[in-house]
Parts: structure tokens; sequence; C-alpha cells
């Protein structure tokens, strides 16, 4: 039980019963303890507001209680500002938006185990603090938000970026069951990854008013808080002619400035209009003015000295106010209006709630208290009771405990797991006659989504690489996706088609270029690798004939996948004219694009990042290898190394760059994460360390991208069921995206083998190859 220092309190009984109250559950798992680095974000001391104290009892009330937690505080500034306090590990400047981006790579770089950003429209850059946005999306670790407000009727902007941040978020926090409940209705919020878990308060004793014998014959009232319109002062001043002329000698303490953003607009105005209404009402000198913010001690001594608390707000959705959770921690009787948070926190204690404007009701419900000391005194009693829940131990307990529940715990993997070869179960279930279903919920067929040329050219290669007990096997499944990708075939436009619905009729006339690419790459893999000569005869012979439209392709990545069937081709057919004059106009082109673009940030291709990016490396490494060009090869390998040393995060795990980040320039985004980037990554180390055998950082590169699969990821989740030899689709903010579609399955599938050629491939040094390649 606590050790609590007790005033006042008339029994023994009396205080016992104070003293064994237990927190009330915040809905938060209880998770397991250990070591955790978390950067946090809000406004911090010195400056003087809300959230910069929240924030700043977050890292003090944390460190005390949890302090095997480590917080990184980034402080929000603006250019004029002073300093943070010294204890703040970065500043933020807000009205920057370059700022939140580099403050999300510095997180990325330190490896943090969580972000926690303390919400509030008003404390970020931008409308409606929109520049939070360039942070939460670019950020890698778990995204915790404690959303200071929730509003029910948001404008459009402030409703966008609410909703980003709920999708965005791993967990959330809220400090009040309506919050919980309007972001569940009103945003779809998952209920599972929001908890409430009331502000935080100081553990202070309780002193009761006692109106026993020696006890002052004076009352004290008492608001703190930043100053502005919205607190309703002018109605708690307009009650207190009615209750001095009862209680002559009571006292009305407002404690705090005036908002900065008030200060800002009006100056002084709404205090000093205030003090013009007391001074109408022959009140001024029942008031005292205390014009500064309070720090923690000297508020807690008001607060013990006053008898009853008064927030008379005006907004009835305030769904947050520290200063009652302080009140309510320290005993303090409440008349409040019916705000959010004074509805809840009052609920089970009986403080008194007034409607907003009426100063007869507050002047009513305050001499109803001070006529009448010993309800007063049980009312005192019943809110330090409440207010036990919410004291920083309590608090502290509960955030950390829903930080864990956001935070993945970490995975050891053996390394015998690597070599298991995967069922595949999985991959026959979406197949049927007709080719490879394109999507599966969960691990069921959706047919509604039909077939594709894509998965079932990707499907033919596989069959290429798993190792079936006869050649019947092996032919019942490629005959089918070779038959799928011959009748996609069309003659009138001489290009492929792609997407095919459930009932065999097609859904375009011409696939897309990559589509059209990726057959070609096909082809050339099948001719080359195929188990079974008449499925290499007929590979070879599709390819001599379709293999000419690549000469036609813009897109590099199409380019890139016709020369990698080509470079197959190449292998066994070294005099093959087209296949040549295929590798011939990849690796000119790429090339070209790497000279062009390449700057010494920025060892890449294009201008921005794209999807399956390490095929370019790998393409232009196999166009080297093909023709002995030595010079193909080394730029090759250099943006293959830019590339993967992109795509690692700073634990050292595999980070394939999110479909987010698709077609935004220089932004480098950390998810979606894909299956697809992590088999090119795998097939690309193996074009490289055929030609770079000595160098261990291929091999190191392509187990952290297999092991992707099979859970070394940014949430820890695996991807991979060994067994059945299926894939969810991805890694998403708030762990594994649960679908399996044939693109992820395939891809994990085709990884395998992949890195089964990593491990066993060696070979002379492309050096040498090269140069006989030059000699011959």
């Amino acid at each position: 039980m606590e050790n609590l220092l007790l005033g006042n309190v008339k029994s023994t009984a009396e205080a016992a019963e104070v003293v064994s109250l237990e927190p009330r559950s915040s809905g938060v798992p209880q998770a397991w303890t250990r070591p955790m680095r978390v950067a946090l974000i809000g406004n911090f001391a010195p400056r003087k507001c809300g959230i910069a104290t929240f924030t700043t009892d977050i890292f003090e009330q944390l460190g005390r209680f949890q302090p095997e937690t480590r917080l990184d505080v980034y402080a929000l500034q603006d250019a004029e500002d002073e300093a943070a306090d010294a204890r703040a590990y970065a500043e933020i400047l807000r009205s920057e938006p370059d700022a939140y981006a580099l403050a999300a790579r510095r997180m990325n770089e330190d490896g943090v185990d969580a972000v926690w950003l303390q919400h509030e429209f008003g404390i970020f850059g931008g409308d409606c603090g929109e520049h939070v946005l360039g942070l939460v999306e670019r950020i890698a670790a778990p995204l915790i938000v404690t959303l200071h407000t929730v509003l029910s009727e948001p404008s459009t902007l402030q409703d966008a970026i609410t909703r980003r941040l709920v999708a965005r978020a791993s967990h959330i926090m809220v400090m009040c069951q309506a919050g919980c409940d309007l972001l569940v209705e009103r945003y779809r919020a998952d209920r599972d990854r929001v908890s409430v878990i009331e502000h935080g308060a100081p553990d202070w004793p309780l002193r009761l008013s006692g109106a026993g014998e020696g006890s002052p014959k004076s009352r004290r009232l008492m608001t703190f808080g930043l100053l502005g319109p919205g607190k309703g002062l002018e109605t708690a001043i307009e009650a207190l002619p009615a209750i001095v002329r009862r209680h002559p000698d009571t006292i009305y303490r407002i404690a705090g400035v005036s908002h900065p953003n008030e200060l800002r607009r009006h100056g002084e105005a709404y205090r000093q209009s205030l003090e013009a209404l007391a001074e109408r009402l022959g009140v001024a000198g029942h008031i005292e003015w205390i014009n500064r913010f309070l720090d923690p001690e000297e508020l807690g001594e008001l607060l013990q000295d006053c008898d009853i608390y008064l927030t008379p707000y005006l907004n009835l959705q305030q769904a947050t106010s520290g200063t009652l959770s302080y009140a309510v921690a320290l005993g303090r009787a409440v008349v409040s209006t019916p705000y959010i948070h004074a509805r809840e926190l009052l609920a089970d204690t009986g403080g008194v709630l007034v409607e907003p404007g009426d100063s007869a009701a507050i002047a009513k419900a305050v001499n109803r208290l001070l006529d009448h000391p010993a309800e007063l005194e049980a009312l005192q009693l019943r809110t330090y009771r409440r207010g036990r829940r919410t004291i920083w131990r309590h608090w502290a307990a509960n955030a950390k405990a829903a930080l864990e529940s956001a935070v993945a715990p970490e995975r050891a993997l053996p390394v015998t797991i690597e070599r298991i070869a995967p069922g595949l179960a999985a991959f026959d279930v979406l197949c049927d006659g007709t080719g490879m279903l394109q999507h599966g919920n969960y691990v069921v067929p959706d047919r509604r989504h039909g077939y594709c040329l894509d998965d079932n050219v990707r499907a033919l290669m596989l069959v290429s690489r798993v190792p079936w007990r006869s050649p019947g096997e092996e032919l019942r499944r490629a005959s089918t996706f070779a038959s799928f990708l011959q009748y996609a075939w069309n003659p009138e436009v001489r290009r492929f088609r792609n997407f095919m619905n459930y009932d065999r009729s097609w859904c375009e006339t011409i696939g897309s270029e990559d589509s059209n690419g990726r057959a070609i790459w096909a082809l050339g893999d099948t001719a080359a690798h195929s188990r079974l000569p008449g499925l290499r005869g007929w590979a070879a012979q599709g390819f001599d004939v379709h293999a000419e439209i690549a000469l036609e392709f813009v897109s590099p990545r199409s380019v890139a996948f016709a020369a990698l069937g080509a470079a197959a081709l190449l292998e066994g057919d070294p005099s093959h004219r087209m296949a040549r004059a295929i590798i011939e106009r990849c690796g000119d082109l790429l090339d070209k694009l790497l000279g062009g673009i390449r700057r010494p940030d920025w060892t890449w291709f294009e201008t921005v990042i794209g999807y399956d990016n390490p095929r370019l490396s790998q393409a232009l490494i196999e166009c080297g290898r093909a023709l002995g060009r030595t010079d193909w090869i080394e730029a090759g390998l250099d943006s293959l190394r830019w590339v993967l040393a992109n795509q690692c995060g700073a634990k050292g795990v595999f980070r394939p760059v999110g479909s987010e980040s698709f077609g935004r320039g220089g932004d480098i985004l950390p998810f979606d994460q894909q299956p697809l980037e992590a088999w090119a990554a795998i097939d690309a180390c193996v074009s490289a360390r055929r030609c770079d055998p000595d160098s261990s950082l291929w091999l190191e590169h392509g187990r952290r991208a297999y092991r992707w699969f099979l859970g070394d990821n940014d949430r820890n989740v695996p991807l991979a069921d060994l067994q059945l030899g299926s894939c969810l689709d991805g890694v998403t903010p708030h762990g594994a995206n649960q679908n399996v579609g044939a693109e992820s399955l395939l891809a994990f599938q085709l990884a395998y083998y992949g890195y089964e050629q990593l491990l066993g491939c060696a070979g002379p040094d492309w050096r040498e190859d090269a140069a006989q390649s030059h000699r011959g």
C-alpha cells in the first residue's frame, strides 16, 4: 500500500479507504519489461503552455517511475524562442517543413523503438498543423499518438489530418472515453489500438477544509490555467456578489498568464475586461490575481489552500483539462460546467455540474458547499479518492504498457530456419486450370479479381526452380502458366494483355509495358532454366517471336525485365542476336540514366524511387557480364550498394522502400513494405556476388532481405508460413497485411530459391570473365 501523508482525514478508516485504492485499468494489455528508446515530440520547457507542461511531465515522470525507458525529446520551437530546456535531445522548427523530415531521418538513424507524438492542431506548423504529416509518414518505428483534441466537427483539413494520424499510428492514447468513442465512430479507428489513459497528476497529500475548532473562517475558490475567452471566467466573477453576501471572507484566486495566442492577437484585453467586470460588481477586493505561470510546487500549495475549484469553461467539447486533473488529484471540491472531461472525471465523485454561462447556478452550488462544511469535506474526500487513479505513478505504468503494446518484442531467429524449403500447398490453392489467381482473402482464393499475366509468368519461373519429384509434376504446373502467357499475346497490336476476368474474358487490349517486359523475361528464363526440353524449346521459340517488342520499350524497368530474360538466354546461346540487341540497348540506357542523374548522395537511375528497385542494378550488372563491360558492372554494383544501403534500418533489418515512396522524388518512405522488393534485392545480390565473389556484402544483404520474410523487419512480424509456403502481403505501420496475394507468395518462394543460389554461387572473378570476352 502507499505510504501517504494525509492531512485532516477524520478517521483511520477513511484514511485506510483512501490508501488502499488501486488505479483503474486503462484497457492497455500488460506487456514485457525491457529497455526502450522513445522519441518524444511536443512542446517542452521552458515554453509556457499546457502541451509543454504535459510533455515535460512525461519526461520527468516516466523517467522517475519507468527509468528503463529512455526518452529523446524533440522540442517544437519557433525561430525567435529561447533555446529549449537542456534536457531536450533536439529541436524542430515548427514553421519549417523540412525540419520534420530531418527529424524523422534522425529518429530512423538512431533506431528508436517508438515515436511518441503529442498532437494538438495548433502546435505544429502549416495550416491546421499539417506539417506534422511530413514527419509521421517518414518514421519507421511504431508511432504512438496522444491526441489532446478529438474534434466532433472538424474542418475538412482537420478531418484529413486526424484520419491520417489514425491510419498511421500503431497506438493512440486519449484521456477520456468520449474521445475513444469518437475516434472509433467518426474516424474509424481500430478500438484495439486506442487506450484511455487519463491525464496524470502529482501525488500530494489530502488537506481537508476542516470546519472544526481553530479552522480558518475565510474560504478560497480557485481557477488556474492559461486565460482566454473560452475559460468563462466572467461567469464565475458574476457569481461572486451572491457568494460574498453570504460568505464575506471568500477569496477567488485566478492564477495563470494569458494564453500566448490571446496575447498575440489582443494583448491583455481579456484579463482587463475581467478586472473591469469585478470593479463594476464591487467584488474586485475578493479576487486575487496571480499573473504568472506557476511551477508544480507553488501550484500544489495554492490548490491545497483552496476549498472549491471552479472550471466554468464554455466549450463543452473539451476532452482534456490538465488543471482539472490536478485539482481532483488534490481532493478539491469541484464546481464545473459539463464539458467532456469534467463529466467523466467527476461522474463518481459528486462534483457539481452547472450549465455554461449560469452565474446563479455557480453561486448556488458554492454557497451550498460553504454552508455545509461536512458535505464539503465528504466531497473533497471522494474527489481525492477518485484522483488516486491518475497520480503519476499509475499514469507512468499505463503509458509504458501502451508503448510496449505498440512495439513488437524482438525475435531471435535461428539461422537454420533460413534453409527450410517452403511448402507448396498455398501455391497450388491459388492455381486452377486457367492459371494463378491474383488475390486471396487470407489464404482463400478471391475469384473476383481474376488473373494477371504478371503473376503467371512469375509462377512459370518458379516452376523451373522447384525440385519436383517427377517431370510430370513439373509439366502439369508449367504448362498451365505457359499456356496463359501464350494466350495473352494479342497479335493485332503485337503486345501481351495482362488482366483477365475469372470468366477468362480479357479486361484490356494491351497490358502494361512492365507486364510485357516480364513476359519476355519469363520466356528467356524458361528457355535457359527449365528441366523439360519441350518447354525450353517452346520458350526459345516464343522469345524469338515476341522479344523484338522489347526494343520499343520506354520504361527503364520494362527494358530491365526483358534484359534479364535476354541475359539468361544468352548464357546458353551466346550468338543469339535479338538477346544481344536487347542487352546492348538496356545496358546503354541504364548506364546513361545513372550517369545523367547521379550525384554524391543519389547514386540512382531516376529522380524518383519506384518499385522493384534492385532490378535496375541487377540488369546493368547482367548486361555488363554478358558483354564484358566492366564499366557497366562497376556502375551496377555502385548503384546496388546505394539502394541496399537505403533499404537497411539502423538496427540492421531490411527495410524495403515503401510503396508510399513511389513517384515522390527523393523521398524514401518506410511503408508499406512489399515482398517484391526483398526478392529483387536477393536476386540482385546473386548477380553481384557472381561478379564480386570475395565481397561478403552481397551475402549479408541477401540474408537480411530473406530474413525480412521470416520476421526480421520493422515490426518483428513473420510474413511467411514455411509449412504452407504462403506469404502475407507486406509490412504496414500496424504490422503485417493479413491478405495473401499471388505476387507476395511468389516473391517469397522465388526469394527462397534466389537465396539458396546466393549461398552457393561463387564462380570466377568477373574481371577475368570480362577480359576473356574482350580477347575473344
